[in-house]
């Protein structure tokens, strides 16, 4: 049996392509964002044939992945707890519809905020569609549950979560492959009405994601994935999802722990699991990352008096990661936290790399509204919201993808004149493009700036789909040709790039300014492979 060292990302990817993938889709997110490039790069990937695609947005990838499916393909679709928003209108529809060939969705959540503005919980989604989740453990867990949720998928018709977190996502361990499967056959669904959710279809597919639910249970209590363990001291019984379980085996020698426990790695919770820990216990100890989901269900359904104890009362900290010795704490065993950080390795605030382009972009922007008063510049999503920190101090909003204009906008209504949007090339073309257009149809008093670096910078460089699009884009939207502007952002072109800024900031109208220079971590690499095709050219001539 061979056996690859993979990170969880990379055990997803994996299993996909050893499932039978046909198709997958995404738009870069960290921690999600190497499950996508691991497909783009596999030569099996690209032997059979496998799309690999980053899509515009969340949304898109969604939508393509839901059409592979319809077609009777296997399709994957990945994204970030926050890009889940994005996709949410075709991720909740699609439990509507249901899937035809197998058809799994990552939600790759992010607990501590390690690189995210929020730490939702995935689960509630896929709870909220009424779709079953998996939520592996550990690395060959999150292999295995690709090929256990596509089987699923195909069984009931309908898109399966597969929920991972930030440690899981970015940790190694060895995973052993199972043997390749072969991909579908193109095959239509059955009812060609099935995706077609008009009113009378949509109640008729409602009715019946609702009857599937206590199949979804059932499968639950049989899946491999939920097991229950019995030990004889019943003074307390552990729930332990995904990841948790983990924490919890760190404490005892042997990994022997002498509480039934009860491991979960699918939902719905296995209703009959879960009361038989109950009803052998004297209390419920709920170990979880992300939001009491469980805790809340249980608290819920089996309120008969013993206590159930985690986040909601604070024997678990409600917000951020678990870890082992925060689970020791809970279970009240000695206090394993260790010596501090050194300093040598300590958390450092993020900056913006040296030479890179949006450092002269800000230092105009400053200049440029220094005579008036500060909190007029909205800004979106990626390595730009660096600009928040010092020295620069240059924005001062980040909220999601794409709200900087439609903020800035709103912003103008309310009489803040002139005000700013900052923007990245790709965050323009996943959600920014909407908002520009309610801001010309406004004739709103906005500057958007659009900061080009011909990439998306935040993940590692993912293509951006913006790249030699941007001006036709926003003047097919309405802007005026006159007050599109280009910008050079180096410090030798301070004094034009100010004077053109400073314009366009006192016009009384949407202008666009675009300043544009390659990504410097980007153009380092171009230039590192250029010279290494270069070298064996030469090595073969």
């Amino acid at each position: 049996m061979q056996k690859l060292l993979l990170l969880g990302d990379e055990a997803i990817a994996q299993g996909a392509i050893d499932a039978g993938l046909s198709g997958i889709y995404a738009y870069p997110g960290t921690p999600s964002t190497e499950i996508t490039e691991y497909v783009m790069h596999s030569k099996e990937a690209k032997s059979g044939k496998v799309v690999a695609s980053w899509g515009a947005n969340e949304k898109t990838a969604m939508e393509a992945a839901l059409g592979m499916s319809y077609a009777g393909k296997r399709a994957m679709v990945c994204m970030k707890h926050v890009g889940l928003n994005v996709a949410a209108d075709a991720f909740v529809n699609s439990a509507i519809t249901g899937a035809n060939g197998g058809l799994v969705v990552v939600a790759a959540d992010d607990p501590s905020m390690h690189s995210s503005q929020n730490e939702q919980d995935s689960r509630f989604y896929g709870k909220f569609a009424l779709i079953p989740i998996l939520e592996p453990g550990n690395q060959q867990e999150a292999y295995d549950m690709v090929h256990y949720g596509f089987d699923l998928s195909e069984k009931y018709g309908i898109p399966v979560m597969l929920r991972i977190t930030t440690r899981l996502a970015h940790s190694r361990s060895g995973v052993a492959l199972k043997e390749s499967r072969v991909q579908n056959e193109i095959r239509l669904p059955e009812n060609l009405r099935q995706f077609i959710l008009l009113p009378a279809n949509a109640r008729r597919q409602y009715k019946h994601l609702l009857t599937n639910q206590a199949a979804f249970i059932s499968a639950s209590g049989a899946s491999p994935f939920n097991k229950l363990t019995d030990h004889k001291d019943k003074s307390i019984g552990i729930i332990a999802c995904g990841l948790a379980y983990n924490y919890l085996v760190e404490n005892f020698p042997g990994h022997e722990v002498p509480h039934p426990v009860l491991r979960i790695g699918q939902y719905p919770l296995p209703e009959k699991m879960v009361r038989d820990l109950y009803d052998s216990c004297d209390s419920l100890l709920v170990l979880e990352d992300g939001y009491p989901l469980v805790e809340e269900l249980i608290r819920g359904f089996l309120n008969n008096g013993k206590p159930v104890r985690g986040r909601l009362d604070g024997t678990v900290p409600r917000d951020g990661e678990l870890n082992p010795n925060i689970v020791a704490r809970a279970l009240g065993l000695a206090d394993t936290r260790g010596r501090d950080i050194p300093a040598i390795v300590s958390s450092r605030p993020p900056s913006l790399c040296k030479g890179c382009p949006h450092i002269y972009s800000y230092n105009a922007l400053n200049e440029a509204l220094a005579s008036l008063s500060k909190g007029r510049v909205f800004s979106d999503i990626g390595c730009y919201t660096l600009g928040a920190l010092e020295p620069f101090d240059a924005i001062n909003s980040c909220v999601d993808m794409g709200a900087s204009i439609t903020m800035a906008k709103g912003a103008a209504d309310a009489g803040l004149v002139p005000a700013v949007a900052v923007i990245g090339d790709s965050t323009f073309t996943h959600s920014g493009m909407t908002g520009l257009l309610d801001a010309v149809i406004s004739k709103s008093p906005i500057t958007v700036m659009i900061l080009d670096n011909a990439t998306t910078a935040m993940t590692g460089g993912q293509n951006s789909a913006a790249v030699g699009k941007i001006e036709d884009i926003c003047l097919a939207i309405g802007v005026e040709k006159e007050h599109i502007r280009i910008l050079n952002p180096l410090q030798k072109h301070h004094e034009e790039n100010l004077r053109i800024m400073m314009e366009e900031i006192a016009y009384p109208g949407v202008s666009v300014v675009i300043p544009r220079r390659e990504c410097i971590q980007t153009a380092a690499r171009r230039l590192r492979e250029e010279k290494k095709k270069q070298e064996t050219s030469k090595a073969e001539a």
